[in-house]
C-alpha cells in the first residue's frame, strides 16, 4: 500500500491558479501551431474566463504569445529563462560564478562588462556589471545578441565543433553596420584567427559606436564555457583599448580557474 501522507501534505501548500497556469503553459508546450482558447479550454476543462484571464496574463509577459488567428503558443520570454539553465554546466550556475570576476573587472576599469554563452538560439548575456566610468555602456543580463556581429558573439563561435560551426555559417548574416563580416569564409578566417590569438574585438560590428573586447572562460576540462566581454565607445586611445583587453583576458583566466568543473 502506497503512503500518500506527504503528497497529501505537499498539494495544500501549492496555489492552484498556478497549477493551471502550467497546465496552460503544458498543452502549449505539446501544440507546436498552438492552440486557441476554445481548444485549451475543451483540453483542460477549464472555464474561458479562466483561461481567458491566465492567457492574458502570461501574455503581458511575454511568456506567450497570440497570431492573427488567435491561437497561442509559447512566447520568446521562455527562451530566456530556459537559456539560463543551459548556461549551466553539470548544474553549475555559471551567471552566479561569473558575478564576482565581472564586479571587479567592470570596478577595475569603470567600463560595463559582461558574461555570454551560446545556446541553440543564439547568444546570450547571462550575467552583467555595470561601470562607473563616464559614458560607461549599460549591459543587461538576458539580452539576445547577434550571433556573429560581437566580440564576445565570434569568440563563443570560434569555439564550436565544426559541424555546429557550419549549421551557424549556412544562416544569413546580418550587416548592422559597413564593419560587420557577413561573408561566410570570410567569417571563419576570422574564427580561426580568434581562436589561435585567444581573444576577439569588436570594431562597431553590431552598433557603429560601440567597441569591445573578450576573453573565453572555460571548464577543467579545457572546454569553452563563457565569453567575458568589455563593451566601451569607440575613440579610445591605443593605450586604453590595451588596458581593457588584458583586463578582460585576465578576467576571463582568472574565471576559468574558479570553475568547479
Amino acid at each position: 500500500m502506497i503512503d500518500d501522507t506527504n503528497e497529501t501534505a505537499a498539494a495544500k501548500h501549492t496555489i492552484p491558479v498556478i497549477d493551471r497556469m502550467m497546465d496552460v503553459l503544458g498543452l502549449l508546450e505539446r501544440r507546436s501551431n498552438g492552440a486557441t482558447i476554445r481548444e485549451l479550454t475543451t483540453q483542460l476543462s477549464l472555464p474561458r474566463t479562466t483561461i481567458y484571464r491566465i492567457l492574458n496574463t502570461l501574455q503581458g509577459h511575454d511568456m506567450v504569445r497570440r497570431d492573427n488567428n488567435g491561437s497561442y503558443t509559447l512566447g520568446r520570454r521562455l527562451l530566456t529563462l530556459a537559456s539560463h539553465v543551459v548556461a549551466s554546466v553539470s548544474d553549475i550556475d555559471i551567471a552566479a560564478i561569473g558575478q564576482p570576476f565581472l564586479d571587479r573587472l567592470s570596478a577595475e576599469l569603470g567600463e560595463g562588462s559582461k558574461l555570454s554563452v551560446i545556446d541553440q538560439d543564439g547568444i546570450l548575456v547571462v550575467a552583467a556589471s555595470q561601470g562607473r566610468r563616464e559614458y560607461a555602456l549599460t549591459v543587461a543580463p538576458g539580452q539576445r545578441m547577434p550571433i556573429h556581429a560581437g566580440a564576445a558573439s565570434k569568440l563563443l563561435l570560434a569555439h564550436l565543433p565544426p559541424d555546429e560551426l557550419a549549421v551557424w555559417l549556412a544562416k544569413p548574416l546580418i550587416g548592422y553596420t559597413p564593419k560587420s563580416i557577413t561573408d561566410p569564409k570570410r567569417l571563419a578566417g576570422e574564427l580561426v584567427r580568434i581562436k589561435r590569438l585567444g581573444w576577439a574585438q569588436d570594431r562597431g560590428e553590431n552598433a557603429p559606436s560601440i567597441h569591445a573586447f573578450a576573453a573565453p572562460v572555460f571548464t577543467k576540462t579545457g572546454r569553452l564555457a563563457a565569453a567575458i566581454s568589455v563593451p566601451f565607445l569607440a575613440g579610445a586611445e591605443p593605450s586604453r583599448m590595451e588596458e581593457i583587453r588584458l583586463a578582460a583576458i585576465d578576467a576571463g583566466r582568472a574565471m576559468s580557474e574558479a570553475m568547479p568543473v
